[in-house]
């Protein structure tokens, strides 16, 4: 067997397939392979075609070199990829996104077509039964998850130590379990009355336009800056002007847990005095809000556009 054989196993499904990871990517490869194992929210593509992916619980993939790229379509299916949006992907079917990608390993040939299976039954639950469907992530042949517990990152000051104790808590308490502030927002109970004329559908369409990028660009792209060497003034500066609006508009939105963690980071950003407290700091806030942003996704009416179906382009 070889050393780098994973299996990712979806047990409300009863499905399992094995995965070689391969040396494409091998610093990424071996940051997935050192994090083993754990367990996630499964997700699905919802516009580049059928793809399945979901949020690592691995920091160090917000950074990691990866210098081998592909363009998503044209690999085999069954190709897993790690993202810098913290993601775990894989291809199963017809990809319509030019995007780049890195690849680190290939499902084995004779398990594609199980993989064909979990793909459909996962869009079926993100797009029509909303039953959350977990991923298990395991080095083959090794035991799997008994107990969810995420990576936490030591920071030196002890007021915003204390704060990504917090972060950590919350983000461990809603990894598996949908958070009730996004229950409560996507069954129209909205204490600020947001929603123009007593809709909620707009409202969720908003919360998740900022809820993603806050994750993936905001704070994914302050862990980068950090690793880069910005002085740590610009890096000060850059999260406030990046952060604090669309935290506010969110706990506006209902998110109230996520504004109160926001306004107690910008209270004590000038306690951030080096790059690696920072890159710690910044990179929980990166796995909370990248794991609201997965819930989101998952609660998200997608049926509602039922009737909104794509027509091909007449010449």
């Amino acid at each position: 067997m070889n050393e780098k054989l994973v299996e990712i196993a979806w047990p409300g499904l009863g499905i399992t397939v094995a995965a070689e990871l391969d040396q494409r990517n091998p610093a990424l490869a071996q940051c997935f392979w050192d994090a083993l194992p754990y367990r996630s929210l499964q997700g699905h593509a919802l516009v580049a075609g059928h793809h399945l992916y979901h949020v690592a619980p691995v920091h160090s993939l917000l950074h990691a070199p990866a210098e081998h790229r592909v363009d998503r379509r044209t690999v085999p299916d069954g190709t897993l990829f790690c993202s810098r949006l913290q993601h775990l992907g894989i291809k199963y079917g017809e990809l319509t996104e030019p995007m780049t990608a890195t690849p680190i390993g290939q499902v084995l040939p004779e398990h594609l077509d199980a993989l064909i299976e979990a793909g459909r039954e996962v869009w079926r639950s993100v797009y029509t039964t909303k039953e959350p469907l977990v991923a298990e992530v395991r080095r083959a042949g090794e035991a799997g998850v008994t107990a969810d517990r995420l990576p936490r990152l030591p920071v030196g000051d002890p007021q915003v130590n204390a704060l990504i104790s917090d972060v950590h808590a919350e983000t461990e308490r809603i990894w598996l379990t949908p958070p009730q502030e996004l229950v409560d927002l996507h069954e129209g109970r909205i204490a600020s009355r947001a929603g123009s004329y007593e809709t909620v559908l707009t409202t969720l369409l908003f919360v998740n336009g900022e809820t993603r990028p806050l994750g993936y660009s905001c704070y994914g792209g302050l862990v980068r800056a950090a690793i880069e060497g910005m002085p740590m003034p610009w890096l000060r500066q850059m999260t406030r002007l990046l952060a604090h609006t669309p935290a506010e508009f969110l706990g506006y939105c209902g998110l109230d847990t996520l504004w109160g963690f926001t306004r107690r980071l910008m209270d004590n950003l000038d306690r951030l005095n080096d790059h690696v407290d920072f890159m710690s700091a910044m990179a929980h806030m990166a796995l909370y809000c990248n794991t609201l942003g997965g819930w989101n996704l998952h609660l998200f009416p997608w049926q509602a556009g039922d009737s909104l179906r794509r027509v091909e382009a007449h010449a």
